[in-house]
């Protein structure tokens, strides 16, 4: 079997580790920025789809099934982000008489609209969050605002990760929330169509994995808390979550299965719900691909999602039980970006000038970034996901500071010092969290620490070290972003 990994960075070689433990060749795709990059590397062979722009390369579905072609590809798995969640692709590489490793194309258009998925899940009993139909005005948005009371919450129809919408406390934020969402939803989703939902407020997210064949067997895997997101965006995610007990984890595995048996799904997916403080939970979404998250899944319950989606897509029976999938431990993981948090998450790209990963128990990273290379501006900014595991969530927590501690990136700004902040915060320690939880806490942390940052950045330019310009420091250097949360500070690494 050869298998072309149409995506880049951690995802994609994650995909090439799986196929390569399956016994499978892997073949590579990349842009010209991302010829030297550690997935190109990796595969049995890689093949140049054009110029960094996504839409020349990325996105460039001819390319992509050319490439297939001249590797004789048997399988195209999309990864995340993307094509992932592209029916067009999928059909298109179902056309190519090549196997598409994700859920057939005409699950995903019915899942990619938030509208038909909240239609299926009330269909099957699933609770979802009072809301409308497509509205065709904003007055319309209006009435049901009047009749279940602000704040309410605008969507795209077909949006994700944040984009196309809007939180709507007043009659007068209306008409330009409206057409935000709707021109977001147009811009990146080719649909202008919005809908409106009540806005549950401080409620947990959590979402719960599936693996499901052909052959009408679905099981879950647990549940995932990613509560903590920035402009709805998750940053830091954990299984299980420190507010579901036994008996709601089966009432969410439950309603995840329901729906993706009425939707017909094969492989992996999510199902996403939002817990409402009262311990009330609402369906929210399906995710028709591998999560950025998966990881923590994979070392509480044991099981290779990535492997298993590749082979159910094959038309493998799954024999995984549900009485069997019983949670182990409790695992964190950390989204590495290079984006600065002191800077309200401004990109920062540029050459990665050190780069070393924290080991030993318990630790693993998934990585798309090598020491030396240069971290584009075309792209999403992840370069690597820190996953810990634990017995219990204390001796995870320690794990985790002791990680984040090894852990070194030189030339680019990146979000460890947050993390580094949030392991050692008691609220996060004792898993009080909510989606409103983060943008409390950035504010906080950065009030509390500024004085202290002009400070260092003073003694620093006494020394000769840093820049006033620069006030809080490089990541890696003397920052107290690095230590935020110990009050003390380390020495710069010298290589």
């Amino acid at each position: 079997m050869r298998v072309l990994i149409a995506n880049r960075g951690e995802i994609a070689l994650r995909l090439i580790r799986a196929c390569h433990e399956l016994g499978w060749e892997a073949v590579a795709v990349y842009s010209e920025v991302d010829a030297e990059q550690p997935h190109v590397l990796a595969a049995d062979a890689a093949v140049l789809l054009g110029p960094s722009a996504p839409q020349a390369s990325y996105l460039n579905i001819s390319a992509l099934l050319e490439a297939a072609r001249r590797t004789g590809c048997e399988a195209v798995h999309p990864g995340y982000g993307f094509l992932a969640e592209n029916a067009s692709f999928a059909r298109a590489v179902e056309g190519a008489g090549l196997t598409w490793m994700g859920p057939s194309p005409a699950v995903i258009e019915l899942l990619g609209s938030k509208v038909a998925a909240r239609r299926l899940a009330t269909q099957v009993g699933v609770p979802v969050v009072p809301g409308t139909e497509p509205l065709a005005h904003e007055s319309e948005a209006r009435r049901f605002a009047q009749e279940v009371g602000y704040p309410i919450l605008l969507k795209a129809v077909g949006g994700g990760g944040g984009k196309g919408m809007r939180v709507v406390g007043s009659d007068r934020e209306l008409a330009d929330a409206f057409a935000r969402a709707s021109a977001e939803g147009q811009a990146f989703f080719n649909d202008p169509r919005v809908y409106a939902e009540k806005l549950i407020e401080r409620p947990r997210h959590v979402e719960v994995q599936i693996l499901a064949d052909r052959y009408g067997h679905v099981v879950h895997l647990g549940e995932r808390e990613c509560s903590l997101q920035r402009r709805h965006q998750k940053l830091l995610e954990e299984s299980p979550s420190p507010a579901v007990s036994p008996v709601l984890r089966e009432k969410l595995g439950a309603a995840a299965v329901a729906v993706a048996r009425a939707a017909s799904y094969v492989t992996a997916g999510t199902v996403e719900f939002l817990l409402a403080p009262d311990g009330s939970f609402y369906f929210l979404e399906v995710n028709t691909r591998l999560q950025v998250e998966h990881p923590v899944t994979e070392v509480v319950y044991g099981v290779d999602l990535a492997q298993w989606m590749m082979r159910l897509a094959l038309g493998e029976e799954l024999t995984l039980r549900q009485e069997a999938l019983v949670p182990r431990g409790h695992a964190l993981e950390c989204r590495l970006y290079a984006e600065d948090p002191a800077r309200d998450f401004a990109p920062s790209p540029g050459k990665i000038q050190v780069y070393r990963e924290p080991s030993g128990p318990g630790v693993r990273v998934d990585s798309g970034i090598a020491e030396g290379l240069v971290v584009p501006l075309d792209y999403d900014p992840i370069l690597a996901k820190l996953i810990v595991w634990g017995e219990s969530r204390g001796q995870t927590l320690c794990r985790l500071r002791r990680a984040l501690g090894e852990f070194v990136v030189l030339g680019v700004r990146t979000t460890l010092p947050l993390f580094q902040a949030l392991s050692v915060d008691p609220r996060f320690g004792a898993g009080k969290v909510d989606t409103g939880f983060l943008p409390e806490f950035l504010r906080q942390w950065r009030e509390s620490h500024r004085p202290l940052a002009v400070a260092l950045a003073a003694a620093l330019q006494t020394l000769g070290v840093g820049s006033p310009a620069e006030p809080y420091g490089h990541e890696g250097e003397l920052s107290p972003w690095r230590e935020a949360g110990r009050q003390r500070l380390r020495s710069r690494w010298v290589p």
